[in-house]
């Protein structure tokens, strides 16, 4: 059995009964489910639809999301999420890089390596030797002027921790800013680099071992054996290169507005919905959502 899921972006609730009617009368789906009017329902169907692609591709040109997945074990027990452009608005390296004055350079770099193009370790060394001389106190400026939640964060986290699931924020990004992170929405534990300073300034090196992609595999195998969890009890999300090894594993790998090359690799995307699609995609309806 498996289970059709559409999604429209919150603001724009463009997802009509009359859309999802016909999805459902051509693939000899179950009466739809509506998870929330105008934004999420679901139907069920007997096996795997051959037209599943073509059919995402026209509902793309609507701008709704469509995901089809088995529905055994859907509802998940551990939720591992990248931060940059995932559970925040930004990529803070950039953000720190703008008030350095070298943010253009640092942006394509960042662009370069999220889409696979460029090694992240030897990407995230060159940007991080661009910040040398920062005073330290621009991280705590960048954190209360330039971030903000990617809508949905809040109750993602909520929702699932209240259900029991671990929640933890794996990010190649720095701990100045995953342990703010991680603390404002609630997750349960944070893994990043740490940006090196001496005498109140950025060094310009970063800590190593550089956590990348490589790293956060390792935290989801290391977290999911502590917790005995199965893989496939695992949902993870993220959008860049570095993502790509814990979306595969996971039961579950969102590309949550992903870069084309990291999307074309992952059969769950949602590109038009917030971080709310992911609590619809595991069958929760918006009345079932938790408030932090």
């Amino acid at each position: 059995m498996y289970i059709a899921t559409l999604l429209a972006a919150p603001s724009a609730a463009n997802l009509d009964a009359a859309t999802l009617d016909g999805i459902v009368a051509g693939w000899a789906g179950s009466a739809p489910r509506w998870l929330k009017p105008g934004v999420a329902a679901e139907f069920d169907l007997e096996a795997m639809p051959a037209d599943r692609w073509a059919v995402w591709e026209a509902l793309q040109a609507q701008r709704i999301d469509m995901v089809v997945q088995p529905a055994a074990g859907r509802r998940k027990k551990m939720l591992l999420a990248d931060m940059d452009s995932t559970m925040i608005q930004q990529e803070c390296i950039d953000e720190l890089a703008d008030v350095a004055g070298v943010g253009a350079r640092v942006k394509e770099i960042t662009a370069r390596a999220m889409n696979g193009e460029l090694d992240f370790e030897g990407a995230l060394t060159e940007r991080v030797g661009l910040l040398k001389g920062l005073p330290e106190t621009v991280i705590a400026r960048v954190i209360e002027e330039r971030l903000s939640f990617t809508p949905g964060g809040r109750e993602l986290i909520a929702t699932m921790k209240a259900d029991g699931a671990y929640c933890a924020l794996v990010s190649g990004g720095f701990t100045a800013f995953t342990g703010h992170v991680a603390g404002a929405l609630g997750f349960h534990e944070n893994r990043a680099n740490t940006l090196l300073i001496e005498d109140g300034v950025l060094t310009g090196v970063p800590a190593r071992p550089i956590l990348g992609r490589e790293a956060k595999v390792q935290a989801f195998h290391e977290i999911s054996e502590r917790l005995g969890l199965r893989a496939d009890e695992v949902m993870a999300v993220g959008d860049g290169a570095n993502d790509l090894g814990m979306l595969h594993l996971a039961g579950t790998g969102v590309a949550l507005h992903a870069k084309p090359s990291v999307a074309a690799q992952c059969d769950v995307r949602v590109n038009f919905g917030d971080l709310t699609a992911l609590l619809y995609l595991q069958g929760y309806a918006e009345t079932d959502f938790v408030t932090a």
